[in-house]
């Protein structure tokens, strides 16, 4: 039996923070808090400590970069599935849901076979791996090639979320033709031509996405895999999209947008480097504006793991709001949105997910992580 007691933490609760509190774990789970006898456990003074639960990071693209950190160059998919994971428990997450993108039309690691690819290899690294990893499968509805591998996913339980996204100009993250363009010549050297051809090709593909979306999303349904809108910018988007069973609208690009999903019952997310750049790299509503018109539920990474924890911990004093308030954007919020009800929160009977934080510098950074009870980071200079 595996037993260890953290003692004297700062602890953010569900509802409150609490100092010098205590926490037992004991066989991956939190078995009490402040216990008055626990008999022969090894002990853990986290004075000076912040105790939160194990962030839960819904979409990172970051594995993308780390499998083509530069056009055209790729690493080994078990060798980047590793940095992924030990990079995420430096962050401080616990559980991550790795955002790989269907999108056929566009090329490195969007490309629909190679994104399967990595979608496996994800799944065959956990074995190895620090924290939780899964899949969130990112399907551009414009793509008719993509439902059947990404079908193949959802029902060998490859995947643990699916979104839709439109990148189509005119709508959504690209308000117009220009923005589109310039994109894709940035990020992927697109000429002119390419570029032609393949916005006819979204175009005549338009047609059919609903009817490929309500294939994908019985089937996410029926295998209990939840379902995120992405770059919501209308109440007609949001509407059509919790009709499909959506339960998380994905950066909303506005305000009614976003008021329009949590009237459906959806959780929104926004990005937490928005939170620390202060401003959206596209253009669209700031995250910092979300939280501060109260339409934010959940934070994550997108591009930045890292970016996680310092902009959660900044919120309290930019936006006015309780730490545990603040916290819960990136534990219990997405945890539920997601499905997940073991672990996001620090009560007994859960996941013993949890983030030892101190200030470096004045910079919050995770001094130790335990995932389901097992060290997934310790102190730089623990010997124990």
């Amino acid at each position: 039996m595996s037993r260890l007691l953290l003692t004297h933490a700062r602890v953010v609760f569900a509802n409150e923070v609490r100092d010098d509190v205590a926490i037992l774990i004991e066989n991956g789970i939190i078995a009490a808090i402040d216990p008055q006898a626990v008999g022969n456990t090894r002990a853990l003074d986290l004075s000076n400590h912040l105790l939160l639960p194990g962030l839960i990071d819904l979409h990172c693209d970051a594995l993308e970069k780390e499998v083509e950190p530069r056009p055209g160059v790729h690493f080994p998919l078990d060798f980047a599935c590793a940095q992924a994971d030990r990079r995420n428990a430096v962050a401080g997450i616990t559980t991550v849901f790795h955002a790989l993108s269907f999108a056929n039309h566009e090329l490195g690691v969007r490309n629909n076979a190679f994104a399967a690819e990595i979608a496996r290899a994800v799944h065959a690294w956990q074995a190895h791996a620090l924290v939780d990893n899964r899949v969130h499968l990112r399907y551009e509805v414009t793509d008719a090639t993509a439902p059947p591998l990404l079908t193949e996913l959802l029902q060998q339980r490859h995947a643990s979320l699916l979104s839709f996204m439109d990148h189509s100009p005119g709508q959504g993250q690209f308000q117009d033709v220009a923005a589109y363009r310039a994109y894709l010549a940035r990020t992927y050297k697109t000429s002119d031509a390419e570029f032609d051809t393949l916005l006819a090709n979204k175009q005549a593909a338009a047609a059919g996405t609903m009817t490929r979306m309500t294939a994908l999303a019985s089937v996410a349904n029926e295998r209990g895999v939840s379902i995120a809108s992405h770059d919501d910018d209308s109440v007609e988007k949001v509407n059509a999209l919790a009709s499909l069973g959506a339960v998380i609208s994905e950066f909303p690009t506005n305000l009614t947008a976003a008021q329009a999903a949590r009237a459906q019952g959806m959780a929104t997310l926004f990005g937490a480097p928005n939170i620390l750049r202060g401003k959206s790299q596209s253009g669209n509503m700031r995250a910092l504006d979300a939280v501060l018109a109260g339409v934010a539920d959940c934070l994550c990474g997108d591009y930045s793991a890292a970016a996680l924890l310092p902009s959660v911990l900044k919120l309290p004093e930019l936006a006015g709001i309780g730490l545990a308030d603040a916290v819960a954007l990136v534990t219990r919020n997405p945890a539920r949105a997601a499905g997940l009800t073991d672990r996001g929160e620090v009560a007994v009977g859960q996941r013993a997910d949890l983030v030892a934080v101190k200030h470096l510098g004045g910079l919050p950074q995770a001094d130790r992580v335990w995932v389901a009870g097992l060290a997934a980071l310790s102190a730089r200079f623990d010997h124990a």
